[in-house]
């Protein structure tokens, strides 16, 4: 087989979704359609120890929530498939970001009877901006939801996303029954686990008299009539371009609908494609192999105390043992520790090509965004924005004997960019987080994996904005009780104000100094 081949039976996508819409569920009952578990375990099955298989980390057991980013790959009907699990929570919005930057595609999962959410809107807008195309999975159709054409409206309504309807429910909640896929031109029954196939009479077929209630057939001929008069047509050049999102009905909890999901997606969704670098664009299947960094994550095996970075192949073949540049600082490296990933689990892998995600052992070369080849030339793909913090603490060691621990794990999760942290002129600690639940893990996680007790004080700041300066030092005498000045993680300066007020107050008074906001720190400052 061929590169070409190879590189064309490769899927990798991202899942996003507001918490508790079963996300992680569909994830599990994929793996389990892949074979790639034998036991689907949902996200709050605890009394049995049977936990999802994305949710590795010892605190989402606990909390039966996703709080980092899982990457898994499995084989299903000859396509080799790479499914990016994201924290739903929105504290961890940053990490999903990055996540969404190495995918093809993302399926977006909706509570049939909640319909979108604030979380899954701000996901929607990311994947958008990059003209990801999006496949929607309306979940729960075996409890209580809206009316189906109202959930196909509201896509257009709320995220301004044209759909077109590939399997549609019968029913819901006790009075489900099953679903239609439009294209297969079948029904799948959902208690009977029987498919009809229905001819060229499609709804209107006396297959399906007497064998769904009066109601739900009505309905169903009704819908399929406005459908096929009024709605979208299925177009799949649109659909690649993010301009159309194909949707399915289902139940993940109940595995009803995720098989007709799965079989469609790997033949809608895209292979992988080009990818943007700051001189153009390299294409999968170019001969020179390129990758970039988007994910690194500490202690993934705590008997190891290991860190491992996950790699997306954008061109070329990767060899395990082969010799490749760290575009950022020009040093070169043998690649000779490299998995595929499980969750948390882990398989040496020799060969991978375009469109394959590899962990590589990171002894502290790496950084988030950093891209490898073995290209003569340096390649520096899109880098990948910092999220603008809003709450802020100090944190130090209860233990000054701990003192080693807490720099080793501040360091680490820092370059994991589980949470940002800076430092002030005294050389205290201060984080900056998008929400309370990333202070929570970094407690957990410095308690847990690195054996230190911490005190956390909750600063009064909520605005950060960088200053693009030659001489830091001139900063200092701009702190009062309304501004500080520390540090990031590459020594950049930045100043934290306690409100948009006392910005507004500092810019004012102080014209000449330039702030820069986060999501344009690397355009404006670099790193």
């Amino acid at each position: 087989m061929n590169n070409i081949d190879l590189i064309n039976k490769r899927r990798i996508f991202g899942i996003i979704s507001h918490p508790d819409a079963g996300k992680t569920t569909l994830t599990e009952k994929l793996l389990l359609h892949g074979g790639a578990i034998r036991e689907a375990g949902t996200v709050r099955a605890r009394k049995n120890s049977k936990f999802a298989k994305s949710d590795w980390m010892e605190i989402e057991k606990q909390r039966g929530i996703s709080v980092t980013s899982s990457v898994m790959q499995f084989e299903y009907n000859d396509k080799v498939i790479s499914i990016m699990d994201t924290p739903g929570h929105n504290d961890f919005g940053e990490d999903t970001y990055r996540i969404l930057t190495s995918v093809d595609s993302a399926v977006m999962v909706i509570d049939a009877a909640k319909g979108i959410e604030a979380q899954t809107k701000k996901l929607f807008q990311v994947c958008s901006m990059r003209g990801i195309p999006i496949f929607t999975f309306i979940n729960k159709l075996d409890r209580e939801a809206k009316d189906p054409l109202e959930s196909m409206q509201e896509l257009e309504d709320v995220l301004g996303l044209p759909s077109v309807a590939v399997t549609w429910p019968i029913g819901c909640g006790k009075e489900f029954e099953g679903i239609y896929d439009r294209l297969k031109n079948t029904v799948y029954l959902f208690k009977k686990k029987e498919q009809i196939y229905l001819g060229e009479e499609k709804v209107q077929s006396s297959k399906l008299d007497g064998v769904l209630s009066q109601s739900n057939l009505e309905n169903l001929r009704y819908a399929m009539e406005l459908l096929d008069g009024a709605g979208n047509e299925f177009d799949l050049e649109l659909i690649k371009q993010g301009k159309l999102s194909p949707v399915f009905f289902g139940s993940a909890l109940a595995d009803f609908g995720v098989t007709e999901f799965l079989e469609h997606f790997l033949q809608i969704s895209p292979p992988p494609s080009k990818r943007k670098t700051t001189t153009g664009y390299v294409e999968p299947t170019d001969e020179e192999f390129t990758g970039f960094i988007f994910k690194i994550q500490a202690n993934m095996d705590p008997n190891h105390r290991d860190r491992l970075a996950f790699l997306r192949i954008c061109s070329g073949t990767f060899v395990r043992g082969m010799n490749v540049t760290l575009s950022r600082t020009g040093k070169q490296m043998k690649l000779s520790q490299s998995t595929h990933l499980m969750a948390n689990e882990r398989e040496t892998v020799d060969t991978a090509y375009a469109g394959d995600v590899i962990g590589i052992y990171d002894s502290g070369n790496f950084q988030i965004g950093d891209t490898l080849t073995n290209s003569k030339e340096k390649v520096f793909f899109e880098p990948l924005p910092t999220f603008p913090p809003e709450l802020f603490c100090r944190v130090s060691a209860k233990n000054s004997l701990k003192g080693k621990n807490f720099q080793k794990g501040v360091e680490q999760l820092a370059q994991e960019g589980a949470i940002q942290v800076y430092k002030n002129e005294y050389n205290e600690v201060v984080l900056g987080a998008v929400g309370v639940l990333q202070f929570e893990v970094f407690e957990y996680r410095l308690v847990n994996e690195y054996n230190t007790d911490i005190r956390m004080e909750s600063i009064d700041f909520s605005v950060a904005r960088w200053v693009k300066t030659d001489d830091p030092e001139s900063l200092k005498k701009y702190q009062n009780s309304r501004c500080m000045l520390v540090y990031d993680h590459y020594e950049r300066p930045v100043l934290l104000f306690t409100n948009a007020y006392a910005l507004k107050s500092f810019q004012e008074r102080n014209e000449d100094i330039i702030l820069v906001e986060a999501l344009d720190v690397i355009d404006e400052i670099g790193n």
